[in-house]
Parts: structure tokens; sequence; C-alpha cells
């Protein structure tokens, strides 16, 4: 799979995931409910499966930086 069809693909996921949280704002009744739940659990997982394959390292604070920082709020 290239990155383009990557990147498209996460953005189908990403874009789902915002479908099922707007749904989910509204009142529905419980069936309903719990599929949109597990729907946005499984393009949630999906999503992130896909971004740790197409962006495996990732960069973070190291921890005495992230600690000064906080401090320093």
């Amino acid at each position: 799979m290239s990155l383009n069809d990557q990147l498209a693909a996460m953005r189908s996921h990403r874009n789902r995931i915002n479908l099922y949280r707007q749904l989910l704002e509204h009142e529905l009744p419980e069936h309903d409910r719990s599929y949109f739940e597990g729907r946005l659990s499984e393009e949630y997982r999906a999503f992130k499966s896909l971004t740790d394959t197409v962006f495996p390292i990732t960069l973070g604070l190291p921890r005495k930086l992230s600690l000064s920082l906080q401090s320093a709020d």
C-alpha cells in the first residue's frame, strides 16, 4: 500500500470517527447507541493501527524537559 493510499485510509477512518462522535451527541435508542459506540471503537483501533504503521517513531519530550515545562506553568 503506497503512502498516498495509507493517508487516504487514515482520512477515511478519521472522518468516520468524527461522524460516529457527532451521532453519539444526540439522543439515541440504546441499541443504536451501542452500535455506534462499537463502530467508533473499531474505527479508532483501525486508525491507531494504521498511524502506528505509517508513523512508527513517536517523538516526545525528554522526561526532565517535560517536568521543567510543567513546573514553569
